[in-house]
């Protein structure tokens, strides 16, 4: 790489991390530290109606305790709104007020996008209608033909997406007045200099609508790896809607012992660490290890 690696993990505080979280925050510290680069720590609340005071703080502690030590400030989205707003009017010409609620957007969607999500079929494009008031602010995406965004995913490969057919026009800010998540995300990775996303694939068909608002910024768009999701015994992705467990922090013999179960997920071939140090010093030459088939198989 011609310039230097910089990494980050950006957990939401709507509680405790559990097991899938810790997975993503493990490969994205391992992913820097093979690097030998830097590796933030950012706070995404920027959703403050779904945060739950005392998370960030927990998820922070327990990192800490984990070995985990980010490498500067911790950034908290929740204090940086003024920067999305400065964002949103660079790129007025591109975004236009939407008024429809939910209910209208799910009754005229077009479908539904891969993460889920109602795919807009853009009511408001050319203007609101007679007595219809602004909600939310959505970005305009390029018409069919102009519409693909590709990337290559460190793990997956090739990932190809029609933003036209698979999301619509999305939106940047919110009806409930909170900047959305895209904005935010794009926003903080371009001020941070973040160079790699290290990720859940559960976040890899968000990762298109986050490569057109770079480019329609100006911003670099970093590498992306999204690492595999854990999922419980139904399949369903480990989320604290589904019973995800805490991991909550402990002696070193505990810590050890969720951060080798995390490893395992990733595939590491780990033996049994003693301490916190026997297991770093163990963990970063697998991911390294791991890397150098990945760039193998992508090759």
């Amino acid at each position: 790489m011609n310039q230097p690696y910089i990494g980050r993990f950006a957990p939401s505080p709507t509680g405790p991390l559990h097991a899938g979280s810790l997975v993503a925050a493990l490969a994205s510290y391992l992913d820097a530290r093979a690097h030998h680069g830097t590796w933030l720590v950012r706070i995404e609340d920027i959703d403050e109606g779904r945060s739950v005071p005392g998370a960030a703080e927990g998820i922070l502690a327990l990192l800490d305790s984990l070995g985990m030590h980010a490498d500067g400030e911790i950034v908290w989205q929740s204090r940086r709104k003024h920067l999305y707003q400065a964002a949103a009017d660079r790129i007025a010409e591109h975004t236009y007020p939407c008024g429809c609620n939910r209910r209208e957007i799910a009754d005229s969607r077009l479908g539904v996008a891969p993460d889920g999500a109602a795919i807009y079929p853009g009511t408001c494009r050319y203007g609101l209608a007679e007595g219809r008031s602004m909600r939310s602010l959505r970005l305009r995406v390029p018409d069919a033909g102009y519409d693909v965004i590709s990337f290559t995913d460190r793990f997956a490969g090739e990932v190809t997406q029609r933003l036209g057919a698979d999301s619509g026009d999305f939106v940047l800010k919110r009806a409930d007045g909170f900047w959305a998540y895209q904005l935010a995300v794009v926003v903080d990775d371009a001020l941070q200099g973040v160079t790699d996303v290290v990720r859940g694939a559960d976040l890899l068909d968000s990762t298109p609508r986050q490569v057109f608002l770079q480019r329609v910024l100006g911003v670099p768009t970093p590498r992306y790896l999204h690492v595999p999701v854990v999922r419980n015994e139904l399949g369903e992705k480990l989320s604290k809607q589904t019973g995800a467990v805490a991991v909550l922090p402990g002696d070193e013999a505990a810590a050890v012992a969720v951060l080798l179960q995390a490893a395992r997920f990733l595939d590491l071939p780990l033996e049994k660490a003693v301490s916190l140090d026997a297991f770093w010093r163990a963990a970063i030459p697998a991911w390294d290890h791991k890397l150098a088939s990945l760039d193998a198989r992508l090759a």
